[in-house]
């Protein structure tokens, strides 16, 4: 029994697709936090009860208008979060509802016809209703001697997507975290 013959495009597109097969490769380094946190995120423990030490942050973090989402005290863990409306802010890549503030003209189609409208009014009261949401993230865990403070800002957008989101564990922010733990905690 004899084979038949392949066409040529059909052998040349098994072997392009038999070498982009082996392009496949994995990543050489894991994701890391960008911006890197600052090394004021980062002190030892000292002679802090472990106890004394997270009801001292959780004031802290409640001071500052943080939410405490869980506390475990056999990890040494305190994690916490608030958010806050960005008003104005909005969708700023997202044009499909702009308009007029009095008004808009509008000439479309679909279908196989053309149409087009008139809107009056006072515009522009829809983007009371789509706000961004910053939501910030902040994880204290002290354990083997030193305590570790992790902070994160993710930014909503109106329709609840992810917008943005960084790492934000600045040396300001551990500072004055510290400073409120040490200045309202008890040993």
């Amino acid at each position: 029994m004899r084979l038949r013959r392949l066409p040529r495009v059909l052998v040349i597109a098994l072997v392009t697709v038999l070498m982009l097969a082996g392009c496949q490769t994995t990543p050489s380094t894991l994701p890391a936090a960008e911006p890197r946190p600052a090394a004021e995120c980062r002190w030892p423990v000292g002679d802090w009860a472990p106890r004394a030490l997270l009801a001292g942050a959780v004031a802290a973090l409640e001071a500052e208008g943080f939410l405490i989402r869980h506390t475990d005290l056999a990890l040494g863990l305190v994690s916490a979060e608030r958010t806050r409306i960005l008003p104005g802010y909005g969708d700023r890549y997202d044009r499909w509802d702009s308009r007029g503030m009095f008004g808009g003209i509008g000439i479309g189609g679909g279908r196989g016809g053309v149409s087009s409208g008139v809107m009056i009014g006072f515009g522009g009261v829809g983007s009371l209703t789509r706000d961004a949401t910053e939501l910030e993230r902040v994880s204290l865990l002290a354990g083997d001697g030193e305590v570790r403070v992790s902070r994160d800002i993710q930014l909503i957008d109106w329709r609840g997507e992810l917008a943005e989101a960084r790492s934000a564990s600045t040396a300001d922010f551990c500072q004055r975290l510290r400073s409120a733990i040490q200045a309202g905690g008890v040993r």
